[in-house]
């Protein structure tokens, strides 16, 4: 009888008042209703619920037993880590919300081609940006030449250098913690299509270049001297390779040298320029070493120069022609 009723479009009144209270109540949850081309109940909504947060809670349980997995394996980079707990994640959930769509509203998958169809003309046109950044999401996650944890180098607004670790690898932004601990969301497509500078990529080790210009009188002897004492003691700064100074050029009013360094820890470079630039100061000063700035000479040929006096009530004409008199 219940699937009698169940095919029934419209409510029989006389058959439901001899059901019990329990199969008026089921018959109503599972009573089909007609949404354009959808066939919806109330039964089939609470299942697709149901199905969507089974998919959630299994995509959870996944991430943490991979990730307890992936501990026990300390030479396992973080990035790869990372990246395929995050695909889990998105395969898992985009699974689990189709079987809930299909449930719900008793679709057939066929239909999702034609929408994805319709969604890759408005994504080519109106949403190319975000398609973009999509994409470069994944080329991060697979071919990883920024990854969790590195220490990067960025073009911020108006072109201002942004330095900061990567905190997480979304599907279209990158979340970069500054070293003032500001959070910086960059779009993956930024990463992928301009330049930056990855200070954790390959080796470990990198070299920080300290210009400085001193004096033309200046003994260059001493100044080499002084410049690698300037690198000693200081934090973070290798003693193998060693310091090395090379003289760059003979500038318009300087001779250019730079002071050359290794690191381990290339995320402090600011830090360690900052400690080497004071140190430099210091022995330039006691060592009485001149660091020259810009200066300009002006030569005149010929004529004269004449100063009028302040609070002069002479004009230039006047003043000259007291000159020629004075002369004559």
């Amino acid at each position: 009888m219940f699937a009698a009723l169940h095919q029934t479009p419209l409510l029989n009144l006389s058959l439901l008042q001899n059901q019990s209270v329990i199969d008026r109540i089921w018959y109503y949850i599972n009573y089909p209703f007609h949404i354009g081309k959808f066939q919806v109940s109330l039964a089939n909504v609470v299942i697709g619920i149901f199905i969507f947060v089974v998919a959630v809670i299994i995509s959870r349980s996944i991430r943490s037993f991979m990730e307890r997995r992936m501990a026990r394996h300390a030479r396992l980079d973080p990035g790869i880590q990372y990246a395929v707990l995050r695909l889990i994640h998105y395969f898992v959930i985009t699974v689990g919300v189709l079987f809930a769509l299909k449930t719900a509203f008793d679709l057939d998958l066929t239909t999702f081609a034609v929408i994805f169809s319709a969604l890759s003309i408005g994504i080519g046109f109106g949403l190319q940006f975000i398609a973009g950044d999509i994409a470069s999401g994944f080329i991060l996650l697979f071919e990883r030449p920024v990854r969790v944890g590195d220490f990067i180098t960025i073009s911020g607004p108006d072109n201002k250098m942004t330095e900061g670790r990567v905190q997480s690898i979304n599907l279209r932004t990158t979340i970069v913690m500054t070293n003032d601990h500001i959070t910086a969301v960059v779009p993956n497509s930024k990463l992928v299509n301009q330049n930056l500078i990855n200070w954790s990529y390959g080796e470990r080790r990198s070299r920080i270049s300290i210009p400085i210009g001193i004096a033309y009188d200046s003994d260059i002897d001493l100044v080499s001297q002084t410049l690698l004492s300037a690198a000693e003691g200081i934090e973070h700064v290798l003693e193998e390779p060693k310091p090395k100074v090379q003289f760059l050029n003979f500038g318009d009013y300087s001779l250019n040298f730079r002071l050359l360094v290794w690191t381990d820890r290339p995320r402090r470079h600011v830090q360690i320029k900052s400690d080497i630039n004071y140190r430099i100061q210091r022995l330039f000063k006691e060592a009485k070493i001149e660091i020259p700035f810009p200066q300009q000479d002006l030569n005149l040929r010929g004529g004269a120069v004449q100063f009028i006096p302040a609070g002069s009530e002479l004009g230039p004409e006047e003043i000259e022609e007291e000159a020629v008199n004075r002369e004559s």
